[in-house]
């Protein structure tokens, strides 16, 4: 029987199957629908796509570093649960590795992964664990060297927040310091040179409009923003930013004294920029009474 694009489009839009998963099933079933439902079920494939339409906001990162080249990449689950089980930190761990050598998030998914791409792992990990999952964000540096830290460590290497940072000059111990400072900081930028101009300008017009409230001339109003914009820079730029670990020093001064230039940074965090809704206890329930 002739597999059309309709038959296809009804079995992904019933099980939320993915395009190719569907055809097959539909091919493997002589196009029978409900034989290719449980085909899809019995492959686990309809499961996760139903777990698919649930927030997944915990996990872990996890950070690898091959010489010159790092790389850290978020794989988040629903609950911080799952961050802590053996089979689904084991998965991450072969995730980072493939993403050494991948360009970008896309090429990750897409890679081979044990004689499956990674995408499909984590769709069969769904199944297993009973959790939706994603291969969320991936980031990639380069240096003469890159050290790297976790924070919340679940496991070696990956943990809540996975921190990357390439310079030259400098040793290891250094670096390793920097990147828990960026850990703990979280700046926006390695320095002004780098960071956004449309945040540089929002700040600076909020800066202003706070400063005409008080009523005072324009020219003075120009001196407050010329000190408060410093401020500003001081406080998310990195190389500006003052040292946790000796708060006398900015982190540039830090890097001199170590004889270091840091010439990039990669931080990610769990969840971040996820919005999770929170429902209460009693609707939790409600919810779950209903079915």
């Amino acid at each position: 029987m002739a597999i059309t694009a309709s038959m296809v489009k009804e079995l992904r839009d019933s099980t939320g199957a993915g395009m190719m998963d569907a055809k097959k099933a539909l091919t493997e079933n002589d196009g029978d629908m409900e034989a290719a439902v449980d085909w899809l079920r019995t492959k686990g494939l309809a499961k996760a796509a139903k777990k698919s339409g649930r927030t997944a906001a915990e996990g872990l990162v996890a950070v690898k570093v091959d010489g010159g080249h790092g790389v850290a990449v978020e794989v988040n689950s629903e609950t911080d649960f799952v961050g802590k089980n053996a089979d689904f930190q084991k998965m991450v761990a072969g995730i980072a590795d493939v993403a050494l050598t991948a360009g970008d998030i896309d090429a990750l998914k897409a890679a081979d992964m044990g004689g499956k791409t990674v995408e499909q792992t984590v769709t069969d990990a769904v199944a297993v664990i009973g959790e939706n999952m994603s291969v969320r964000r991936m980031a990639a540096i380069d240096g003469d060297t890159v050290v790297s830290y976790v924070h919340n460590a679940a496991a070696p290497g990956m943990g809540n927040i996975g921190v990357l940072v390439a310079m030259t000059g400098g040793d290891e111990a250094f670096g390793k310091q920097v990147a828990m400072h960026i850990a703990a900081t979280n700046p926006a930028s390695l320095s002004e040179d780098d960071l956004d101009q449309a945040v540089v300008e929002k700040e600076k017009q909020v800066q202003m409009d706070i400063a005409r409230e008080s009523g005072k001339p324009e020219q003075v109003i120009e001196k407050m923003i010329v000190g408060r914009m410093k401020k500003f820079m001081a406080e998310i730029t990195l190389v500006n930013q003052q040292f946790v670990v000796n708060p006398d020093l900015t982190v540039g001064d830090a890097a001199k004294e170590a004889g270091a230039t840091i010439t990039g940074f990669v931080r990610l965090e769990v969840g971040e920029g996820i919005e999770v809704v929170k429902e209460d206890f009693a609707a939790e329930v409600a919810k779950a009474a209903q079915g």
